[in-house]
């Protein structure tokens, strides 16, 4: 495989803030002239957010999912001095360096379950991947899913991985089943799960783990540890690979879930 990298740009303009949840994202636009969604590492949760984005963003297009691109954004120390909302011009501050950023889907409409019945394959997959990364955030109230040219794109997983919130048991959290998957969605549509861990549990080898893993920038797993940012990346790939490999644990809790449904 390949080493994956992702592009670097400079944040130029910020453009509008997106008042949705309390991490305070915003609208900007870079050096390449293209619009991104900016997810700033001084906003509430930090790094972890941005780290959790990184890595399920790109697990999640591994897998075949359409994800927006995912750039680095850097932030000039000089960039939020003309801002005028105090607000916004400490969470600039608080973010200068390197943060990460989504293209901007323009147009993109958000899903909604009401008006669109997603194909049982694709429910599962989805429903799957996000018991693997333990994402709480893909729920009827906020689906974090966008329609964009007549087809489903994967957004904001920055709520998932919460394991590394506490480091102490991340091992036992891995082997864990995914207790909130009963507020997912798409479980009442996803009746192929055990068809779905057959075909992508296979796909996430250690090699592609690992290459995913090593994309997170070694000053942001330093932030506010007390070991060196290999100790804490080894840590995230050791925690998925368990994970891949108790998937029957969160399927089995997913299957369970959905018969509330049924």
């Amino acid at each position: 495989m390949n080493e994956l990298q992702l592009r670097t740009v400079n944040v130029i303009r910020y453009v509008t803030p997106l008042r949705e949840g309390g991490s305070l994202p915003a609208i900007a636009e870079a050096d390449d002239e293209f619009l991104y969604v900016l997810k700033f590492r001084g906003a509430g949760q930090g790094v972890k957010a941005l780290i959790a984005e990184l890595i399920g963003g790109e697990l999640a297009r591994s897998l075949g999912f359409r994800v927006p691109e995912i750039v680095f954004a850097r932030l000039d120390a000089a960039f939020g001095r003309t801002e005028p909302d105090e607000e916004i011009q400490d969470l600039l501050k608080a973010s200068v360096g390197i943060n990460l950023a989504l293209h901007y889907l323009s147009g993109s409409i958000t899903y909604d379950p009401a008006v669109t019945k997603l194909p049982a394959r694709l429910a599962s997959e989805i429903v799957w991947l996000d018991c693997l990364l333990t994402n709480v955030d893909r729920t009827a109230r906020n689906t974090n899913m966008l329609i964009w040219n007549k087809e489903l794109w994967l957004i904001d997983h920055g709520a998932a991985l919460y394991f590394h919130h506490s480091w102490t048991n991340w091992e036992e959290q891995a082997k864990r089943p995914f207790a909130p998957v009963r507020d997912h969605v798409l479980l009442p549509q996803a009746s192929e799960l055990e068809a779905v861990d057959a075909t992508f549990k296979p796909l996430l080898t250690e090699e592609r783990i690992r290459s995913i893993v090593n994309l997170v920038p070694d000053e942001w797993l330093e932030t506010g540890a007390d070991e060196p940012a290999a100790a804490r990346r080894e840590v995230y790939v050791q925690f998925l690979l368990t994970r891949v490999a108790s998937s029957s644990l969160f399927v089995k809790e997913a299957l369970h879930a959905r018969t509330t449904f049924i």
